[in-house]
């Protein structure tokens, strides 16, 4: 999401250091990218093509449908059945595939909200379709509540879930409980609040529900300290212990910011500090 450019609309602001970032992930072990065809629109996806084509096999690609951008750069719900399959050709046809690795429902009950006319049933079941003509591997839900998960489990299996979880809001805490007792993986979605753990923000234009206080800041900044670790990396090591199904999909176009996600996978908490970090929220 961060690659396009501003507002995550048009060409990057480097397209040399975007395809740099992407080589240097895959490198470095990242064998899960998260990406949409309404970044940019396209912009992410023709990038990851450019960048990493022919995939590696153990790299899996996962992409959101539902959703797709209108001219004054907004998000529009498009969830019609007709609609997600123009938007499944799309992803094929930028990604370079024959089959899209993991395909997400954007719903938006998370409280990003795209309504949509299309009934959500009606909607999973069209994918459904597309992945028993083999042009999905898995199917996913971004944005869900628990009632929505049972539903579309009712239709076909549901491998992966993305809802906004991060150190500072636990309001997908029950959708991630659910997943946990259905083996489906929970990939949370701005794991950094978006953005706003980077230190120098002004936490004042943060989207709501996304700002820390300078309080829960001093706290992560002084158990991160306590092993050599950022803010940052600390945030990213609470998220990735939290559950056995979480995953971390923390976006960026730095360089330097992909090193230092990286190593938070190394960075284990003690319980103690755990303790510490799950009264923040």
């Amino acid at each position: 999401m961060q690659l396009p450019g501003p507002g995550v609309w048009g060409p990057p602001r480097d397209h040399t250091t975007a395809l740099a970032v992407l080589r240097r992930a895959v490198e470095l072990g990242v064998s899960h990218i998260d990406t949409s065809d309404f970044y940019g629109p396209h912009v992410a996806n023709d990038l990851i093509k450019e960048a990493l084509h022919p995939y590696p096999d153990h790299l899996v690609i996962a992409t959101k449908v539902g959703v797709v951008r209108d001219e004054w750069h907004g998000f529009e719900a498009a969830a019609e059945p007709q609609r997600l399959r123009e938007q499944v050709d799309e992803n094929l046809l930028r990604l370079g595939r024959d089959r899209l690795d993991l395909v997400y429902l954007r719903v938006g009950g998370d409280g990003l909200l795209f309504p949509s006319e299309a009934p959500f049933a009606e909607s999973f079941e069209a994918l459904a379709e597309l992945r028993q003509r083999g042009l999905i591997r898995h199917l996913g839900l971004s944005g869900v509540t628990v009632a929505q998960l049972a539903e579309a489990r009712a239709i076909a299996p549901v491998a992966a879930v993305q809802n906004r979880l991060h150190l500072f809001d636990r309001s997908g805490a029950d959708v991630l409980s659910a997943c946990e007792d259905a083996g489906i993986a929970f990939t949370a979605y701005f794991p950094l609040a978006a953005g706003m753990l980077r230190p120098g923000l002004d936490l004042s234009q943060a989207p709501p529900g996304m700002a820390p206080s300078a309080a829960q800041l001093a706290v992560l900044d002084e158990i991160g300290g306590r092993y050599g670790a950022t803010r940052i990396q600390a945030a990213l090591a609470w998220l990735l212990g939290h559950s056995p199904v979480t995953l971390a999909i923390p976006g960026t176009s730095s360089l330097v910011h992909l090193e230092e996600n990286m190593a938070a996978a190394d960075l284990v908490l003690s319980d103690d500090d755990l303790a510490v970090l799950n009264k923040l929220a």
